[in-house]
């Protein structure tokens, strides 16, 4: 059985085959529905809220021949106290398939290892990977054309990553950079660089801690083909908002500062942006801002993810 919880539970042969199917079901969506998932439910638990993520998934499973089941956390017995373990095995006899998106990302790895079904990592306080394999799709069919190698198109190209180095999407692109064979800068305070339990990751793996690290947003944008960021404060981060503001304000993306990238460098967020804090208004309306094909794409990804998990348990 296999899980996606990170970026590098898929081999580059794997993460491959996602792309390509991910170009294949944007491509022939709307001709028929996919028999991939047919006569199975996979079950989605929710402990934070969500709109591209909970949507697209609902209809990717709907549009791969699937049943998709919501689950709040609240209304499930995983709220007043049964354990996680018992959760999973509960699960595990009635569904196919679990995709999960909660805070803590031991308790994601405790779902996967008690139960007998895959488990799809929909955001977890340390990773993000659907959105990584998105973003990484986004970029590789504008670099690769219609029928080029995507993920080769990815190797050797630069992403600057600005704002909380130390907080998921920090870390998810450097697993998934690792794995795409992309080059990392990561600008941000001192105080938000990343941490060690990525660094520790990267050494149980055998990877190489090769990405760059610095407090100046231009060095970290110069040469960039992607200049990505995100929120300051994430969910469950509220109450320290306003001392990350003052903290990360250097680190916004302005016109000026997305003009230090190469002149056809891509602007990538996540969503939802806060024009104005993170990123400006100006930026968010270039035509080298790739956000809502990003959220588009989550959709063709994340079902070619679940194909290939899919395939693995047969």
């Amino acid at each position: 059985m296999k899980h996606f919880l990170k970026e590098t539970d898929f081999s580059r042969a794997q993460a491959a085959e996602v792309l390509t199917l991910a170009r294949e079901f944007k491509q022939n969506r709307g001709q028929r529905l996919s028999s991939v998932l047919a006569g199975q439910t996979w079950a989605m638990i929710f402990s934070k809220s969500s709109t591209r993520t909970r949507v697209s998934f609902d209809v990717g499973i709907h549009e791969l021949g699937g049943h998709p089941l919501f689950l709040n956390k609240s209304d499930i017995q995983l709220g007043r106290g049964e354990t996680i373990e018992d959760t999973a095995r509960v699960l595990s006899r009635f569904i196919h398939g679990l995709v999960v998106r909660t805070y803590d990302h031991a308790d994601l790895e405790r779902l996967a290892a008690s139960g007998t079904i895959p488990v799809i990592n929909a955001l977890t306080d340390f990773l993000h990977p659907c959105q990584i394999y998105t973003d990484a799709f986004t970029a590789a069919e504008r670099w690769a054309g219609p029928g080029g190698d995507l993920l080769e198109s990815l190797r050797g190209r630069k992403i600057a990553y600005l704002g909380d180095t130390a907080f998921n999407m920090a870390n998810s692109w450097i697993l998934g950079a690792s794995l795409f064979d992309m080059k990392l800068s990561l600008g941000g305070p001192a105080d938000y660089a990343p941490g060690e339990a990525i660094r520790g990751l990267l050494r149980a793996e055998g990877r190489p801690i090769d990405f760059h690290f610095t407090t100046d947003a231009y060095e970290a944008v110069a040469d960039a083909d992607i200049v990505y960021t995100d929120v300051w404060a994430s969910m469950g981060q509220e109450d320290e908002s306003n001392a990350r503001a003052k903290l990360m304000e250097r680190y916004a993306v302005t016109e000026k500062l997305f003009a230090a990238a190469k002149p056809d460098a891509l602007f990538m967020h996540c969503l939802p942006a806060h024009a104005g804090e993170e990123v400006a208004q100006a930026v968010l309306d270039h035509p080298r801002c790739v956000i809502f094909d990003e959220a588009e794409n989550r959709l063709h990804t994340q079902k070619a993810i679940m194909a290939v998990l899919a395939k693995a348990a047969r």
